[in-house]
């Protein structure tokens, strides 16, 4: 069944690209036909990713949301787009679950660790809604329980409470010496970019050359493991609970971490 992988979108020039980039791999990866689409700043839209795979012969496509947390875009934008695209276009589109921020998310985190002395900042959007900000608070207790370092998680928007942003990061510096932000970002955003250039300056000592880069590709077996585990039925979604194990080689271990979902 080919597959959506639908962003919230970016201002950010480099964002798209990203995105594409994560779409070619998921379709490497699955042989499934695969499109991006996009909520919001960037075509094309869910619908007309849609039309394009009807007029290719798709009848079916499973959309994965590119969304870490069950905030508002995942329990709200999303099946609403993805009901009015499949009235639009013909095609059944079957929403998948979010990307999360469970033991498989935790594992790629962890296995893009530079330094295994550093303390670790996760590295997230943020939102209004609590839960969700809870969700990525216990993202960064997994990553620490799998890499045996401290953690910390840091908000780039003010909503989701202070310190935030570089600011936010800075505090960590200042507490633990030095960090190695993790960001749980799918592309390059303008939040992201909050952390260049004085971020460089200030957490130099674990990363160079610029801000440090998102998920993009890497999540491709992830976007994989979701598609399968979608759900018939536009707006609803649950584990199939029979996923493949999803493996991510240690940047600076010795061994790798395997997951199930």
């Amino acid at each position: 069944m080919a597959i959506i992988v639908l962003s919230h979108g970016s201002r950010h020039p480099a964002a798209a690209g990203a995105v594409e980039e994560l779409a070619r791999a998921t379709e490497d990866l699955t042989g499934e036909v695969t499109r991006a689409a996009y909520l919001d700043f960037t075509a094309p839209t869910l619908a007309d990713a849609a039309l394009t795979l009807a007029l290719a012969g798709e009848t079916q496509a499973t959309v994965v949301p590119l969304l870490f947390t069950e905030g508002y875009h995942a329990r709200v934008d999303v099946p609403t787009v993805a009901a009015e695209a499949s009235e639009l276009t013909g095609v059944d589109l079957r929403v998948a679950p979010v990307l999360g921020t469970g033991s498989d998310i935790a594992a790629l985190l962890a296995a893009r660790v530079h330094d295994p002395s550093a303390h670790l900042v996760i590295y997230s959007v943020g939102s209004s809604n609590a839960q969700a900000n809870a969700a990525v608070e216990r993202l960064a207790v997994r990553v620490g329980d799998l890499t045996g370092q401290s953690t910390s998680c840091i908000f780039a928007t003010k909503a989701a409470g202070t310190p935030y942003g570089l600011a936010g990061v800075d505090a960590q510096c200042a507490t633990h010496g030095s960090a190695e932000v993790l960001p749980l970002f799918v592309a390059p955003g303008l939040l992201l970019d909050l952390l260049e250039p004085r971020g460089v300056h200030r957490i130099g000592k674990t990363y160079d050359g610029g801000v440090p880069e998102p998920l993009g590709a890497a999540l491709a077996p992830i976007v994989a493991a979701r598609a399968r585990g979608g759900a018939p039925g536009v707006g609803h979604a649950r584990h199939s609970g029979q996923v493949a194990p999803v493996r991510f080689p240690l940047r600076g271990h010795a061994t790798s971490v395997t997951v199930r979902n």
